[in-house]
């Protein structure tokens, strides 16, 4: 079972999210939360694996709730910011934070579980129909990179090959086919990308390329 946090001020959204997600028969909505204070709190006491969270809330709001969540090593819980707003300075804050994944509020049904689904696998996702804008965007507004010397990650070409693919949107699957390997060999670079950043995610991992320069998005 995955077990998911619900995060956001008003209450028939609650309600409706807790429906949705109750109806599938691996997801269990443990607890609800109506602002982010509440939402880090329920966190460290129920351990959710997935928290589907709102970016503005009153009091703290879903950026410091997801930073709190993200940054502390006592928890193993990725967080999906679910918005009505898609490209502006509270997404991107929001990713800096250490969201896994990013999803437009007008999402249907399908697409929704199947991001949760991703995320709890610590695959991350964006809304596909966002994906490429966002990390352009990103891209354009990253930080100048760190002198190389502060950066000791060196990775290999397949990996930085596999990186740029993530930064596609592309699958496990997509990634072996372009790459003329199986998908085996690409989860077992991936753990190496995953683990030489130190990010929690895929997403997190492109980030990470993005911000280094290690990668670009046109």
């Amino acid at each position: 079972m995955i077990r998911v946090l619900i995060a956001d001020d008003q209450t028939i959204v609650r309600a409706g999210l807790s429906v949705i997600l109750g109806a599938e028969a691996d997801l269990d909505v443990v607890g609800e939360a109506a602002d982010g204070a509440e939402a880090i709190a329920l966190t460290r006491s129920l351990r959710p694996d997935v928290v589907c969270m709102d970016i503005r809330m009153p009091g703290t709001d879903g950026i410091a709730a997801t930073r709190a969540i993200s940054a502390d090593a006592d928890l193993d819980t990725e967080v999906l910011v679910l918005t009505t707003f898609d490209i502006d300075d509270d997404v991107f804050a929001a990713l800096e934070a250490g969201a896994a994944g990013f999803l437009l509020k007008g999402a249907d049904e399908a697409t929704l579980v199947a991001a949760i689904r991703s995320v709890a696998a610590g695959e991350g996702t964006l809304d596909q129909r966002l994906t490429r804008r966002i990390l352009r965007e990103f891209t354009a507004r990253r930080r100048a990179p760190q002198p190389q010397t502060a950066l000791p990650v060196a990775l290999t070409e397949r990996e930085h090959d596999v990186l740029a693919l993530l930064a596609e949107g592309l699958s496990n699957n997509e990634i072996a086919a372009r790459l003329y390997v199986e998908p085996t060999t690409v989860k077992y670079h991936l753990a190496q990308i995953l683990q030489k950043t130190g990010a929690r995610d895929r997403l997190q991992a492109v980030l990470w390329g993005i911000r280094t320069g290690a990668i670009e998005v046109r």
